[in-house]
């Protein structure tokens, strides 16, 4: 046993160097896949054509990126105005999520909506950026949270009711999503073959994503006895809880389609239902990846359930999602974090002298 011992850090560390090379493959799969679709979409115009063919990458690149250029400016200032606001509401229903599990803990009239506002928002613009958003948001957390007086086990607690509550929604939204729109599912089959399914079977199983949706409220609303497996011990929060829960998920998850919605060309638009699913399928895979933003996953999907439109049309849609869902959050995140640590520091001074 004691000869063992010496190899666990390497076996841990291999064990890291796979999953991250796992992750990259993925992104540049996602890559590949997604400059072979725009260089064939550029290459439906005779002239783009003709220079595609003398050129090499770079070229193809250059042209590629005039054409998205092309796709973002013709997005009107009307449709950035209603995919602004759609992030905003994002953000204030990511708030709520805070501000849920603290009711759940009974600490909700200690810490005032602003503040949970404050963190709620960094937590988010730098989990949706730098990826681990579990681990990132449990340290931007701890620090914030700490510092009103919440302790480490009630901070993870507070931690697992928002993963949860994303998690909830996700599943919710989803199951409805394939119960009107089964379809949705199959032209993922290009990427992942087993996805193969007929409308019957997806729509089963979007039932059964319903089923534990309601089997959750269900145990809120008549006591059920904790759930435990292994460590984990899954308590049943009370039913105001739980309702808050039913409206802040789908209303962030939404909010955030939205704003795809929204900038997206109204030409070959499959409606808010199709980009919702392709929303939720992407962002969910992006977060198991562990790719920072989704990138190279998001768009591979998208692609594969919107070949309505054109893929350059859905890049720049997915650029400023980018944009006012994950950039300009982390740019003024930063100064936030600044002012809070410096407001920290000040106050352990104060409390020295």
């Amino acid at each position: 046993m004691t000869d063992a011992t010496p190899h666990r850090p390497w076996i841990q560390h291999a064990k890291k160097a796979l999953w991250l090379g796992a992750v990259a493959l993925v992104i540049l799969w996602s890559l590949w896949l997604l400059y072979s679709k725009l260089r064939g979409e550029v290459a439906t115009d005779p002239a783009a054509r003709e220079l595609l063919a003398s050129g090499g990458f770079w070229v193809s690149l250059k042209i590629i990126a005039v054409t998205i250029g092309g796709s973002i400016s013709d997005v009107p200032a009307s449709s950035y105005a209603l995919a602004a606001l759609s992030a905003l509401l994002a953000y204030i229903a990511l708030a709520w999520y805070d501000r849920i599990a603290l009711i759940h803990l009974g600490r909700q009239k200690e810490i005032s909506w602003p503040f949970i506002a404050s963190c709620s928002f960094v937590t988010y613009a730098l989990g949706h950026n730098l990826g681990a958003s579990v681990l990132s948001g449990g340290l931007v957390r701890l620090r914030a949270y700490g510092a009103c007086g919440l302790s480490a086990a009630e901070v993870a607690m507070l931690v697992a009711l928002c993963s949860f509550t994303f998690v909830y929604g996700t599943v919710l939204l989803m199951g409805l999503v394939f119960i009107y729109q089964p379809e949705i599912v199959q032209p993922l089959a290009e990427l992942i073959p087993r996805l193969d399914l007929p409308a019957p079977l997806v729509r089963l199983i979007g039932a059964a994503m319903l089923g534990l949706c309601a089997l959750y409220v269900l145990g809120s609303w008549r006591h059920f006895k904790p759930f435990h497996f292994r460590s984990v011990h899954i308590v049943y929060p009370r039913l105001p809880v739980v309702a808050r829960q039913l409206i802040a998920a789908p209303l962030e998850l939404m909010a955030a389609a939205g704003i795809i919605y929204f900038v997206l060309p109204e030409a070959g638009n499959p409606g808010f239902i199709t980009v919702l699913g392709a929303f939720l399928l992407s962002f969910s895979a992006g977060l198991i990846s562990q790719t920072p933003g989704g990138i190279g996953v998001m768009e591979a999907v998208f692609l594969a359930v919107l070949p309505s439109v054109a893929p350059s049309d859905v890049v720049a849609a997915l650029l400023i999602w980018r944009l006012l869902y994950l950039l300009i959050p982390l740019a003024v995140s930063l100064p936030l974090v600044v002012a809070f640590e410096r407001a920290q520091l000040r106050r352990a001074a104060r409390s020295s002298s």
